[in-house]
């Protein structure tokens, strides 16, 4: 059974290490300035599977960041507690990124996931199996009680990730966000500390589809 942390354990760089479904190595890191090349790749190859879903701004805002600049962002913001930003590996490529955002602790303690993963590996749990580490990482070690995910009714694939993991449906929010040009409808969805019962989110992963671990022999502990 998992422990639950009454205080924060604050620490930045994070690594997780786990096992999707049908074997996958998945490994969460940070981003570094010398992931400029692949990431971008990796994004620029997605782009048509990846675009209906990017956060847009409707506003000028002087145009986008550089990849320097987005690194230290996220630097920063992660050593200030208030963001987790990691890039998804498998077998050392990169096929993904999941950010934990709007952490915020005091009464509320709670946090919003995002998060995408290359079109060659979807289908395979490593974004359930990333959504799944970094929930345990959140509620076992930084102490959070709420993680949020809120997903356009369009994008079936992301869907699917807050299934698989039985996170529970709070409705619509009318035009919570701006993405892919204009103002979109969410589907929010979310779990407590307490929906847990004290077992870890791979737990509830692998429980929800034990024909696959069983067949590929996948340990996610």
């Amino acid at each position: 059974m998992f422990r639950r942390r009454s205080a924060p354990a604050v620490g930045w760089p994070v690594r997780l290490v786990g096992v999707a479904p049908l074997g996958d190595p998945v490994v969460l890191r940070p981003m570094a300035v010398s992931d400029a090349r692949e990431y971008q790749g990796v994004r620029r190859h997605n782009a048509a599977w990846l675009e209906p879903w990017d956060a847009t701004s409707p506003i000028d805002e002087g145009g986008a960041r550089t990849f320097v600049e987005l690194v230290r962002h996220y630097d920063t913001e992660a050593a200030a507690g208030r963001m987790l930003p990691l890039l998804i590996e498998v077998d050392g490529r990169l096929v993904g990124q999941i950010n934990l955002s709007n952490i915020v602790l005091g009464s509320f303690r709670s946090c919003t996931a995002g998060y995408w993963v290359s079109r060659a590996i979807a289908g395979r749990g490593v974004a359930p199996m990333a959504l799944a580490m970094c929930g345990d990482h959140v509620f076992d070690v930084l102490g959070l009680h709420r993680l949020e995910v809120n997903i356009r009714p369009e994008n079936t694939a992301s869907l699917a990730v807050v299934r698989k993991l039985g996170f529970r449906s709070e409705g619509t929010r009318l035009r919570m966000l701006h993405i892919d040009g204009d103002w979109r409808d969410h589907l929010s969805f979310a779990l407590t500390a307490e929906d847990l019962g004290g077992r870890s989110l791979v737990d509830r992963l692998r429980n929800s589809q034990p024909s696959l671990w069983r067949h590929t022999g996948a340990d996610p502990q």
